[in-house]
């Protein structure tokens, strides 16, 4: 991944209005149909993958470039428009903002029984990618948006955000099945934020991985870690800690390390699976791991991919012509091949020669 820069992605509350939606989820329906045509199943995902294709797609469907609200509505539109056309192409959507994104496990589930398929390890990846924004990469940002796009193969991408109220500003996660060698070791698409936070606990970073494996071993010697930390709750810290003693809950810790030592993890992944492990719980082993093994986590934030191309006067950094062509040219080029209806087919090109 290479780094571009950084673009503001104000929080915005509302929703797209009905018959904004209604032509947003029609033209993506057929953006979407030829994209599977011409390139083929993987290659939706891939590009829903793409911040940068993502963002495009979202200026062409019609949605304001710098809302928060490009990911939900682009997501809302393509998880519609598969409704009409996933049996056809063989690609389908789940989940969504808020309780909707809850309910992930069961729409799967639902896909499942009706086509009889096993959607086991989808519903395993729906959790972990969650789990691992939410918990193992602590950028101050909580999810409230999860989607999940699949084919009928079993090959998958993940589009997830998340807000930090305080500042009022969100951040977009993507996944890709197909490049993800480790759900817990550098295993995002991309991230686009606000900025590059000064902080941030990234315990998925590649040069974390001496605190994962000492992690499992704390765990393993559940009586060395107490002990330890007994000793941190006696200690006054210095500032550059990410953990105080009297920001954890010993009692629910301790239960916590009992519900581990029960499943009895081999590996961080299955530590990170297991209910009830959350935040706290791991800043705590990776500071314990700090001071007994002096391995240091990584705090370096992973974001490197901006919500807009750029700006013609360089703000919030100059375009990338290259990147910008290629997408208005893909999206471009399935407009044309699309059966849309006179109207709509011109208002989509107008739009995409407007930002040409």
């Amino acid at each position: 991944m290479r780094r571009t820069g950084v673009a503001h992605l104000p929080l915005h509350g509302g929703k797209a209005p009905a018959w904004l939606f209604r032509r947003m989820t029609k033209l993506a329906r057929e953006v979407i149909y030829i994209l599977c045509l011409e390139y083929g199943q993987n290659e939706v995902l891939r590009r829903l993958s793409d911040p940068f294709w993502f963002q495009a797609f979202g200026c062409v469907l019609g949605f304001d470039w710098h809302s928060s609200g490009v990911t939900t509505t682009v997501c809302g539109a393509v998880k519609e428009a598969l409704k009409d056309i996933g049996r056809e192409i063989g690609i389908f959507g789940v989940g969504g903002k808020g309780r909707v994104a809850l309910n992930t496990p069961q729409e799967l589930r639902l896909y499942g029984n009706s086509f009889g398929t096993d959607v086991s390890p989808l519903v395993y990846v729906s959790k972990m990618t969650a789990k691992v924004d939410n918990v193992a990469l602590q950028d101050g940002y909580q999810l409230y948006h999860h989607c999940l796009f699949f084919t009928s193969q079993g090959s998958w991408c993940v589009v997830q955000q998340g807000m930090n109220p305080n500042k009022g500003y969100a951040r977009r996660y993507h996944w890709l099945g197909e490049r993800v060698k480790s759900l817990v070791c550098e295993p995002h698409n991309a991230i686009c934020a606000v900025k590059k936070e000064k902080f941030v606990l990234n315990l998925v970073a590649k040069e974390s991985e001496p605190v994962r494996q000492n992690c499992i071993q704390l765990v393993q010697e559940g009586e060395v870690f107490i002990k330890e930390y007994q000793k941190i709750t006696k200690l006054e810290m210095p500032k550059r800690h990410y953990l105080l003693a009297s920001d954890i809950n010993f009692k629910r810790l301790e239960s916590n390390l009992v519900k581990i030592a029960e499943v009895c993890p081999n590996n961080f992944e299955s530590l990170l699976g297991i209910k009830g492990v959350g935040a706290k719980t791991l800043r705590a082993l990776s500071l314990i791991a700090e001071i007994i093994y002096g391995s240091r986590p990584s705090f370096r934030d992973p974001a490197r991919f901006s919500f807009a191309h750029g700006g013609k006067d360089g703000h919030p950094y100059p375009v990338d012509r290259r990147l910008y062509d290629q997408s208005i040219e893909m999206l471009k080029e399935a407009v044309n091949a699309a059966k849309l209806g006179y109207s709509e087919k011109m208002k989509a090109l107008k739009r995409l020669m407007r930002y040409f």
